[in-house]
């Protein structure tokens, strides 16, 4: 682990070397192709660097950060648009902004205040979900897949929160939220476009819906382009999953989350037509119901296309003994006075 840990600071100190050639490229190189041409090598880089991390609580994030957020925003800002090309004229922000999942809150409204208990209830629920692996030879197939689930968004959720509280803290930034409390999602659109990773959904519209929508509206409706510009966003999403599942796999694809996307693309869409229709009709289902329908297909097809390839591989097992070892490791850091009022 310690060789990791190594790699992992190795790795970071040369994605923040290259994004300094970025912010400074900037200033030489107007916007267009001659930009873009001058990031190619950078972009190599990151879609390289992850390569060097095995461990799954460090290379994930990484690889997350770097050949997905980081590549999309680096494309976008060779055009000057995206988050990159508002942030403020500081190489300590730019580096943050292109980094790390996080994104300035440029809306003059305020989103609706949490509770303060409910992050430090997700981090308190959290190890009791890994400790809950123990027992999965007494535990039914679908309260294990409740776990899953469970773990997914807990895991995500934390590592974006802790890696952007920080950089709140001490840069002050006034950031866009990450997460918007997917359990209570009323529709797929709902789930998808307003509640979950809303780091990626505010690349993925950039970069893909707008441009899509903008080239399709010239040949199809408006209804029709926004239902292709749904789609190959989707599928977009679901080619960087396929690429994110062969960093932490080192398998070949099986192209099963790239399903699993296509084919909530296509029930969003058709959810969005449907939903016209139900509302000129004064048509409305309850929000406990559509609720509870949206996670069951969540859970469902995620079962059938999401988790398979991550379980064939040993992914879960990985993470499960990852987390175990630093849960030990931090006890064993714990002052003795700390660790005897922790167990009683």
């Amino acid at each position: 682990m310690d060789d990791e840990i190594v790699m992992f600071m190795k790795v970071w100190l040369t994605t923040i070397s290259c994004l300094c050639y970025c912010y400074y490229i900037s200033s030489t190189i107007p916007k267009g192709f001659f930009r873009l041409l001058s990031l190619l090598p950078i972009l190599y880089l990151f879609l390289i660097l992850p390569f060097n991390l095995s461990s799954f609580h460090l290379g994930g994030p990484t690889t997350f950060f770097l050949v997905w957020l980081g590549t999309f925003k680096l494309l976008l800002f060779s055009f000057n648009q995206g988050p990159l090309a508002q942030s403020p004229p500081n190489i300590l922000h730019f580096i943050s902004l292109a980094s790390l999942p996080i994104s300035l809150n440029h809306n003059i409204s305020k989103p609706k205040p949490k509770p303060k208990w409910l992050f430090p209830l997700k981090v308190l629920i959290f190890p009791f979900i890994i400790h809950a692996y123990n027992y999965t030879h007494n535990l039914h197939p679908y309260f294990i897949l409740f776990l899953y689930c469970c773990h997914m968004y807990l895991g995500i959720e934390l590592v974006l929160a802790l890696t952007a509280i920080p950089v709140q803290t001490l840069l002050g930034f006034d950031l866009q939220p990450q997460f918007d409390e997917p359990y209570l999602s009323t529709s797929l659109q709902d789930f998808w476009g307003r509640r979950w990773n809303l780091m990626v959904t505010g690349i993925l519209r950039p970069s893909v819906f707008h441009p899509v929508y903008r080239i399709s509206t010239r040949f199809l409706g408006p209804s029709c382009s926004t239902s292709t510009a749904v789609l190959a966003t989707f599928l977009v999403s679901g080619l960087m999953h396929e690429l994110i599942y062969y960093y932490l796999t080192r398998a070949p694809p099986t192209w099963e989350v790239t399903c699993f996307f296509v084919l909530h693309g296509v029930c969003t869409a058709a959810e969005v037509a449907v939903k016209k229709v139900m509302l000129r009709r004064g048509w409305r289902l309850h929000g406990v119901v559509s609720t509870a329908l949206v996670l069951a297909f969540l859970a469902a097809t995620g079962r059938w296309l999401f988790f398979p390839q991550l379980l064939r591989n040993g992914v879960d097992k990985k993470a499960i003994e990852e987390c175990a070892t630093l849960v030990n490791f931090v006890m064993s850091k714990l002052p003795l006075h700390l660790l005897t009022f922790s167990l009683f």
